[in-house]
């Protein structure tokens, strides 16, 4: 697609509604005392406020609204999503302000995911897309819960995926200005949060995140030939990695596996460092390197794809396991 000063003007308008939305945010919780405080449960040493991300989420639907507007023909799958979306953000803004049961969340999620679900399938995609939408909104929205804990990290993986993603989809408009809007609105979010965090996306952020991008990874596939479906899981590799691999240790190690922990592999990195912006540009380097590599092999064959990917994910099990074992304890001087 071809850049243009229009889509530059797209591009500043979502910008500024992530910045100012996220000020007013700030804001908001310093006034209500909606704090993040330290503990051992923690990556942070400092009261921080949360719920920052309300403003990308406000800014992703304002942009899903326009493009119904521009592109009345998606209008059943942008009104599902968005549903969907006020009630992935609704429930974590509640849960910003007063703690709810894993279970009542998942429950909504549940409910969000069958509405994307839904969308997608009205809108003509197939049923399997459909049930891949389904998964992958159930997965992403709790994949960024989990990984949302050191400063700038899950915004700055999101827009790294939605560039992939948009990328792999090609000439799709609407999955275009979607993913455009959506990497404005994290710039406008991240000089509140990265390098220093003076707000936290909370629960309300990461959760549209997740869902976010599991409405744009649907439109991708669906631009997509079935044999590189395998290609979507690169850009998302350093997030489903950790986040899998650790959920799995804690239910194995027989955990309760659903309360707050810092055992994810950014998280005691981070620590063992003492600093979060090392962690954070590092995974940044590897989903640009994911990112090049699905675009490389772009018009593969099956064959190609498949191995590619499954070496990809095994090394990335292996560095995962490299980086637990060294980060199991800070150094000390």
């Amino acid at each position: 697609m071809t850049w243009t000063p229009g889509l530059a003007l797209w591009c500043l308008i979502f910008a500024g509604i992530g910045a100012a939305g996220t000020w007013i945010a700030r804001g908001y919780a310093l006034r209500s005392r909606l704090l993040d405080a330290p503990g051992e449960r923690r990556s942070h040493s400092v009261p921080t406020p949360r719920g920052g991300g309300i403003a990308i989420a406000l800014a992703f639907l304002v942009a899903m609204v326009a493009m119904v507007a521009r592109r009345p023909d998606e209008i059943v799958l942008l009104a599902c999503a968005g549903i969907g979306l006020v009630l992935v953000a609704g429930i974590g803004w509640v849960d910003d302000h007063r703690p709810l049961s894993p279970w009542s969340r998942l429950a909504v999620h549940v409910l969000a995911a069958g509405w994307l679900m839904a969308g997608v399938y009205l809108s003509g995609r197939g049923g399997v897309t459909a049930l891949v939408a389904f998964g992958a909104a159930l997965v992403l929205v709790n994949v960024w819960n989990f990984m949302d804990g050191i400063n700038g990290l899950a915004a700055t993986q999101a827009a790294l995926v939605v560039a992939g993603l948009a990328f792999l989809a090609g000439t799709d408009a609407v999955l275009v200005h979607l993913g455009l809007a959506l990497i404005a609105s994290i710039f406008g979010f991240l000089p509140f949060n990265f390098p220093k965090a003076r707000i936290f996306l909370g629960d309300v952020g990461s959760g549209a995140l997740g869902y976010a991008l599991a409405l744009l990874l649907a439109m991708s596939l669906h631009r997509l030939p079935e044999a590189a479906w395998p290609l979507v899981l690169l850009p998302l590799s350093a997030f489903l990695l950790d986040a899998g691999l650790t959920l799995s240790a804690r239910i194995i190690g027989g955990e309760k596996w659903w309360t707050p922990h810092v055992q994810h592999v950014y998280q005691r990195w981070a620590r063992r460092l003492g600093g979060h912006p090392p962690v954070t540009i590092a995974f940044a380097l590897w989903t640009l390197v994911a990112c090049s590599g699905a675009a490389w092999l772009a018009g593969s064959g099956r064959r190609e794809i498949a191995m590619v990917v499954s070496v990809w994910l095994v090394s990335g099990i292996g560095l995962w396991r490299v980086l637990r074992v060294r980060s199991a304890t800070p150094t000390t001087n």
